[in-house]
């Protein structure tokens, strides 16, 4: 038999809270049943008692379920944070605080953005100031600043759901680009509350992704549709210059290389490919994936040391080369890390769902691509996109050699190898169908 440890005046309380229970549940025979069998007398208790403990049995009970679920909890969140000093190395312990390598993002976010109607589905940082583009199904694009988490203004002007925005473009003034459903892209222009100043027609179905090309003019940039074909555009007159055809199905995803040399995209074929932007020849094609690939990017410089050990490279190349390195993502819930010959080096399984999906997870390359994180609670369906800052602008944003939007750089402005980290910011947003963006940040 188990034994109670409770003081004389404990096991009291208790029994006048159970007594004034059955009384007051109408369990009269149990109740006097209760108190022969403990042999207490009729003066252990009056009706004065019986009211004063009424309901204390209830609430001491509820107390405890409540106490359980946060114990659940806090375990729970323990049990995460231990994982993380599992997955952590010493070094990165002691500057995971202040080195943008070893920064994870961490629940909560610092901004939840509500404000659109329909999922949201891109977003894009301004490069200079705190400000912060998203596009939704709803057919608009609102304007955040995202330091403060206030909605600056909603822009109107797509007749269809916006697939992407982008800010980018001339030396002597940032824009804003922004593709759309309606077979359309347009430019709006900041410095003039988002103007629209010029509407690019041409595709022959949806327009999916709009990115500007690096350049130290920005005088160009490319969109890749459902028409199967990318198209380079030239900002300053609205004029289509390039066509390149060689996808079999719908193109989902078109990104530049830092030096706008190269163009990487992918989409419904499971196919990603490159092409040189200035002349649309075909360098290679990435096949591997198993459903359609959603997303797709140019490993940075700053990462080629650990993917140059990851595809066993002796040494890594250059930081000063653009097209090394490429990851993909997809529906078949995998990203593939790619040599830019087309070679298949590493597949990062971890994701539920689509690669866009309910959950945030972080990737170490110094750990042979491990996943040392998920923010399970990033948001409460799917993320349909996430973007990172811009580095921190030190040069004239207006001037050749700048860092343009969005984390790309200009040509001139290459970094030397020491200087890769240097002004990166730990911050990112992330768009979803939950029609939200937040931003995370240290």
């Amino acid at each position: 038999m188990a034994t109670i440890v409770l003081t004389p005046r404990q096991k009291d309380e208790l029994h006048k809270s159970i007594l004034a229970f059955l009384s007051a549940s109408g369990l009269v025979d149990t109740c006097a049943s209760f108190k022969e069998e403990l042999g207490l007398g009729d003066d252990f208790v009056d009706e004065a008692t019986l009211k004063k403990y009424e309901g204390l049995l209830e609430k001491k009970w509820t107390s405890v379920v409540r106490l359980q679920k946060k114990i659940m909890d806090l375990e729970a969140r323990n049990s995460q944070l231990q994982s993380e000093l599992d997955s952590a190395t010493p070094t990165s312990m002691m500057r995971r605080n202040v080195d943008p390598a070893s920064w994870l993002p961490r629940a909560p976010a610092r901004h939840s953005l509500v404000g659109h109607r329909n999922p949201v589905t891109s977003v894009a940082f301004h490069p200079v100031f705190s400000v912060l583009a998203s596009g939704a199904e709803d057919s608009t694009i609102k304007i955040w600043d995202w330091e403060l988490g206030e909605l600056e203004r909603t822009i109107k002007g797509h007749t269809k759901p916006v697939q992407d925005v982008d800010f980018g473009g001339p030396k002597n003034g940032i824009l804003l680009a922004s593709c759309s459903s309606d077979l359309t892209i347009k430019l709006w222009d900041p410095s003039n509350e988002y103007k629209n100043i010029r509407t690019l027609t041409g595709h022959d179905h949806s327009v999916s992704a709009v990115r500007f090309i690096p350049s130290g003019s920005g005088q160009n940039l490319v969109s890749a549709s459902r028409d199967k074909t990318l198209k380079v555009w030239e900002v300053a007159t609205g004029y289509c210059v390039r066509t390149i055809q060689g996808h079999a199905d719908w193109i989902r995803d078109v990104v530049p290389s830092f030096d706008g040399r190269w163009l990487l995209s992918a989409g419904n074929d499971q196919t990603a490919r490159i092409w040189d932007a200035s002349n649309s020849d075909h360098k290679a094609t990435l096949v591997g994936h198993e459903h359609v690939i959603e997303c797709a990017v140019f490993a940075p410089p700053a990462a080629y040391p650990y993917l140059a050990q990851m595809a066993g490279l002796k040494k890594p190349p250059t930081a000063t080369s653009s097209s090394e390195f490429v990851a993909t993502g997809s529906r078949d819930k995998t990203i593939r890390l790619w040599d830019t010959r087309g070679t298949l080096f590493k597949t990062l399984i971890g994701h539920d769902n689509w690669v866009r999906a309910l959950s945030l997870r972080c990737w170490d390359l110094t750990q042979d691509g491990r996943c040392v994180k998920t923010v399970d609670d990033a948001h409460g369906h799917f993320v349909s996109c996430i973007r990172w800052a811009p580095p921190q602008i030190k040069e004239d944003p207006q001037q050749p050699g700048s860092p343009s939007a969005n984390g790309d750089k200009r040509p001139n402005g290459i970094a030397k190898k020491e200087d890769l980290l240097a002004g990166i910011r730990c911050v990112l947003a992330t768009g979803s169908v939950d029609m939200s963006v937040k931003v995370w940040a240290s």
